[in-house]
């Protein structure tokens, strides 16, 4: 499998990441780790968590991806085999939020605690402060590189202009930067990527690493009217996509899936693989059907002629 580079880290990645936002939510720990097994089984090397899964989960007390990954890397030994990335700067409590320095020394400690491990590969700022100076928060990230607790960093859920200002910060004052960026994309959701992210990971060779690759389930084709979201947690997620554009896409998925025998997330997956500047999209699977879907992603070859289609459909 071909391994990609992510931005100038000496990290390297498959090029699909699986999303632990489902580890204690929609998949309990025996599917959990099944999931985990399978994935990386199959040669993938990539997963992402984040300290504050599932902390919006009733009964979860948040961190509790962190620690159903890290009592499988315990009971598997399979550490070494992992690229782990994890974040900090969510809203885990009222007063465990932000990019402060120290917060993010004591968030780092609490990760590394949960995970089971000493390091983590990838350390990713969830969401901007404002608040912070960027001066702060960066000086913090050399500080927990520098001891080893962490290889690389990167950003999330931060505007161009800021994730500017942070590379500039980094320079300047000789700090690691940014090495990555996780941003929302998917056939729906292009513009904000296109327009003001790609040129921005180009121009400074950030690895991309797209979360909500199927748009929070609607380019499964699961989803497709008011009805199919009875009683589904997606709801709030997924409405939007209810209208001309979203239909669209759909279909586009559906002709293109039928062509290979596929089906629409692998379609929808596999387009932002083709995607120019992706490393890898993120994506979540709960049950081991979904995650062949995935896999299947990885082989499937679009050509020409279905990339003109869906991208005609999904244009804005």
């Amino acid at each position: 499998m071909e391994m990609r580079p992510l931005g100038n880290s000496g990290l390297t990645i498959a090029p699909l990441m699986f999303g632990g936002n489902v580890f204690g939510w929609t998949a309990d720990e025996k599917m959990s780790f099944r999931l985990l097994d399978a994935f990386t089984n199959a040669g993938f090397n990539a997963v992402d968590t984040a300290d504050i899964y599932t902390v919006r989960v009733p009964g979860n007390t948040g961190g509790d991806s962190e620690r159903m990954i890290g009592r499988w890397l315990k009971q598997t030994g399979k550490r070494h085999k992992i690229m782990l990335a994890t974040k900090v700067g969510g809203v885990f409590s009222e007063e465990k939020k932000g990019l402060r320095k120290k917060y993010i020394l004591q968030s780092i400690d609490d990760s590394l605690a949960r995970l089971q491990t000493d390091h983590v590969d990838l350390y990713q700022s969830h969401y901007d402060d404002p608040a912070t100076p960027i001066e702060e928060t960066m000086e913090a990230y050399a500080e927990v590189v520098r001891a080893g607790k962490v290889r690389a960093i990167g950003t999330s859920n931060m505007s161009a202009e800021r994730v500017l200002q942070s590379l500039k910060v980094s320079r300047e004052a000789g700090f690691p930067a940014y090495q990555s960026l996780q941003p929302e994309y998917n056939l729906y959701d292009r513009q904000q990527y296109e327009t003001a992210y790609a040129p921005l990971a180009a121009a400074e060779n950030l690895g991309v690493i797209p979360y909500f690759a199927l748009a929070s389930g609607f380019l499964t084709g699961k989803y497709r009217s008011e009805a199919d979201l009875a009683g589904s947690s997606r709801t709030k997620y997924v409405s939007k996509y209810l209208n001309a554009r979203g239909y669209a896409i759909l279909a586009a998925l559906d002709a293109v899936a039928a062509k290979y025998q596929s089906k629409p997330a692998t379609v929808a997956v596999a387009w932002l693989m083709h995607r120019p500047g992706v490393t890898a999209p993120i994506a979540s699977a709960t049950n081991m059907a979904q995650l062949q879907g995935l896999f299947d992603a990885v082989l499937l070859q679009l050509d020409g002629e279905d990339l003109r289609q869906l991208e005609e459909a999904s244009g804005y």
